[in-house]
């Protein structure tokens, strides 16, 4: 008999609004993210632009919500001056950050043209690293200036009238990593940061500035490099980054399945730093995250070391993970647990978007496919909406090496009252054995079942590839139903599930 994973949700157990920047992605002049991912002029699909068409439908399917550009730590070695004008006379030079050579083809204004095809919203990255608070205001002013001073007109003779008018700006990335080109200590890094948050605001008060965070939990500076930067700069900044990745280490499958449980901590141990600089400094507003990179990333393969010595290529095949079942399941969590802290979680970047670490690969001048995370990022964009329930859970435990002891199962939900929609969001963690579902909705009146699918495979390392792109999807979850204001079923070992109900 199958152990059950018991939930209680009521419409008055509430987090917080749903926010569609949860659901950003992130383009970084990367490997084949750009060139051949986003931008491709010769491929059959590319329209006037260069821009390719599959991809571009991919992006809008997925439900990206923001993108993130142009690094990453690629910005901390960038001109933005290279990648405006006419392309025949911008310069190519060495990325260090990758070992690559850059084009720049494309550039500010093409990615402007690009996200607003997408119809997404876009988040800019400066370079605090190699350049500093002068270049963030003169990229500030060329990108959302009116035109009547030297770097907006700059932009007006490129082609480009009307200003971008971008909000979200990150002051720098991951200025406390040792691999970060131009890497500061805290102290360092808080005065450029608020300096160059200072100028940024004065240009124009409304920005929404977003200060680097630790590049992850393990840094040694964690908590610590958070609580100099806010010090300093609490007055200025809006959100402070938060960056994880995830992967199956040494065959360790039961922790890598629990990974969610290490972003929830990362999560909490942020919030309570920023609330403790908050109390420090006696002030009203609170600074929210911005969890602006998260994924699954094997950073032990090969494919994720960038090229040595005498070659320099443009657009190398870099950190190319083809995803599996499981990884889908463990990514479809971390979902769970960005949704379940929308309370202070106010946006997010999937990085990335294609080729790299990303739910859409491509071929060059071929077709596009969707990897196995392409689903609960697409599905979860599509329905998760109003309000963030927390769910009350009782679930079986599974021990692992990392955390111990974790539930077997997780689950969040949302509610739009106005519509009367329910989307319940359900993972089952462990390996060995399926959950029993038993979720008490009779808080939420007379309810009918829409729909239930649920994204698992027999072989947890099965994968989508360009030949055959279809073999991990979601399907229907027959055994899923509605009695008397419970909702029951199974739930596979491995497995993410999205159930939809409506008010009748």
């Amino acid at each position: 008999m199958a152990s059950t994973l018991a939930l209680t949700l009521n419409p008055a157990f509430r987090v917080a609004p749903v926010r569609r920047r949860t659901f950003g992605a992130f383009v970084e002049h990367l490997g084949r993210c750009v060139y051949t991912g986003i931008y491709e002029p010769e491929h059959p699909s590319a329209d006037a632009d260069g821009f390719r068409a599959d991809v571009l439908a991919l992006t809008r399917e997925l439900g990206v919500s923001s993108v993130r550009y142009p690094g990453g730590n690629f910005v901390s070695g960038y001109r933005w001056e290279d990648g405006v004008g006419p392309v025949e006379e911008r310069p190519a030079r060495h990325d260090l950050a990758w070992h690559s050579t850059e084009p720049n083809t494309v550039g500010l204004d093409e990615f402007m043209a690009w996200a607003k095809k997408a119809e997404v919203e876009p988040m800019y990255a400066v370079n605090l690293g190699t350049r500093g608070i002068e270049e963030a205001l003169d990229v500030l002013q060329y990108a959302n200036a009116p035109t009547g001073i030297a770097l907006s007109d700059q932009r007006a003779e490129n082609g480009h009238e009307e200003p971008y008018g971008i909000r979200m700006w990150c002051l720098g990335n991951e200025m406390d990593g040792p691999w970060q080109a131009g890497h500061k200590t805290a102290e360092e890094y808080a005065r450029i940061a608020t300096e160059a948050a200072r100028l940024m605001k004065q240009e124009d008060p409304e920005l929404e500035l977003i200060a680097c965070g630790s590049s992850s939990s393990s840094m040694e500076t964690f908590a610590a490099w958070e609580n100099t930067v806010l010090t300093e700069s609490y007055d200025l900044v809006d959100m402070i980054s938060a960056h994880a990745y995830y992967s199956e280490k040494d065959g360790d499958q039961a922790s890598f399945l629990a990974s969610a449980d290490d972003m929830d901590h990362f999560i909490d141990s942020v919030v309570a730093t920023a609330d403790h600089v908050r109390a420090k400094l006696k002030r009203e507003k609170r600074i929210m995250i911005s969890f602006d990179e998260w994924n699954i990333w094997y950073q032990h393969r090969a494919e994720s070391r960038p090229p040595s010595g005498d070659d320099w290529p443009v657009a190398p095949v870099l950190l190319e993970d083809t995803y599996n079942a499981m990884d889908a399941v463990v990514f479809g969590n971390l979902l769970i647990s960005l949704l379940r802290h929308s309370d202070r979680v106010a946006s997010a970047s999937l990085a990335q978007l294609v080729n790299v670490i990303a739910p859409i690969m491509t071929a060059p001048g071929g077709d596009a496919w969707k990897q196995t995370t392409f689903h609960p990022f697409a599905l979860t964009s599509a329905h998760a909406r109003g309000e963030v329930l927390d769910v009350r859970l009782s679930s079986p435990r599974f021990e692992n090496p990392r955390f111990g002891s974790s539930a077997s199962g997780d689950a969040v939900a949302t509610w739009d009252e106005e519509s009367g929609a329910l989307s319940v969001f359900v993972v089952n963690r462990g390996a060995d054995e399926e959950l029993a579902l038993d979720a008490d909705l009779s808080s939420f009146g007379d309810l009918e079942l829409v729909e239930a699918v649920t994204l698992h495979h027999e072989d947890p390392y099965a994968a989508n590839t360009r030949d055959a792109p279809e073999t991990v999807v979601p399907a229907a979850n027959d055994s899923i139903a509605l009695e008397d204001g419970r909702l029951v079923g199974s739930l596979p070992a491995i497995s993410w599930s999205l159930v939809r109900l409506a008010r009748r």
